[in-house]
Order: structure tokens, then C-alpha cells, then sequence
């Protein structure tokens, strides 16, 4: 039992002697490995700068990972790269849009003409904004968008008009 605490003592009054000769701060020098019994007795080790009272070593400041053992072949590689449960899958459910012609996914709304239908909602919405003066002062009122030459019904009674000086878009169905 003493002969491992002046194992130690001496352990790293070494240390220190070292790390002052080369100028070299605790946390990065190697560590020493040393043979000897494998459970060691608590201890408070002395450090060898009085304003440091830190007793960790330098591979507790080490993030341990796992290494490969041995190299993988570029055959290995790129079979498990280009796998078959890697590679895109056949799409089946592609059709071309009705409305502007592009290519586009089944039960899917066309992209591009996605985008007409947020301006021509943004146009609206400007215009509710202008009617209304300020943005967010709206009425829980239901709107009516009506276009160049409709003109408002009986079920449109006290809802809010808003007429669009332009002809109705092929895509803006009208609710009955």
C-alpha cells in the first residue's frame, strides 16, 4: 500500500518536473501509463501549480470514439452506397396538369399553378386590406369575391363584396 502512494508521489512529482521543463500546460501532455495493481485506494493527488487545484489528467479532456479495425475495400464502399434501397424508387403516379400542361403527382396540386392562386389570393387580400383601411380589422363577415360582369345574389346578403375588375380565373370556381 505505501510503496503504491510513493509510486504515485513520485509519479507526479515527474509529471510536473516535465511539464515545467517544457513549458507545456497539464491538459495537453500525454499520458504516462504505469503497471500496476488494478484497483487503486482514493487519493487526493497534489498538484504541481498551487492555483490550480485541478486533479483531472489528460484523458479525461479526451471524447473516446470508436475506430474501424480494418480498411474497407472500394468495392465494399460503393456496394453500399449505390444499394438497392438506395436508389429511387420508379415514380407510376406522375400525370400532366389539365390546367397549364406541366408534369405534376396525382391527387397533387400543380405547382405552378399553386403559385397563381396565392397572387391572385394576395391580390384579394390587398385589396380587403384597402377596404378595411388598416390590416387585421377584418369583420367575421364571410366574403364574396366577384368578378368583372357577376353580380351578387340573394344568398349573398350580408356578406362582404369584393368585386375584382378582371374576368374570373378558369381555376376560381364559384361556390353555390
Amino acid at each position: 500500500m505505501a510503496l503504491v502512494q510513493r509510486l504515485r508521489l513520485s509519479w507526479s512529482a515527474l509529471e510536473c518536473a516535465l511539464l515545467q521543463a517544457f513549458g507545456v500546460q497539464r491538459r495537453l501532455v500525454p499520458a504516462l501509463v504505469i503497471e500496476a495493481p488494478v484497483s487503486f485506494p482514493p487519493y487526493e493527488s497534489e498538484s504541481c501549480d498551487n492555483d490550480q487545484s485541478d486533479s483531472s489528467s489528460f484523458l479525461d479532456s479526451i471524447f473516446w470514439m470508436a475506430a474501424p479495425k480494418k480498411r474497407r475495400t472500394i468495392e465494399v464502399n460503393r456496394c453500399r452506397r449505390r444499394s438497392v434501397q438506395k436508389l429511387e424508387k420508379v415514380k407510376n403516379n406522375i400525370e400532366v396538369c389539365q390546367d397549364c400542361g406541366r408534369l405534376k403527382l396525382k391527387h397533387v396540386l400543380c405547382a405552378f399553378c399553386y403559385q397563381k392562386v396565392v397572387h391572385e389570393t394576395a391580390l384579394i387580400r390587398a385589396q380587403i386590406q384597402a377596404l378595411e383601411g388598416r390590416p387585421h380589422n377584418t369583420p367575421p363577415v364571410e366574403n364574396v369575391v366577384l368578378y368583372a360582369g357577376e353580380k351578387a345574389t340573394e344568398a349573398d346578403e350580408g356578406k362582404r363584396i369584393i368585386e375584382r375588375n378582371r374576368k374570373r380565373p378558369a381555376w376560381f370556381t364559384v361556390d353555390s
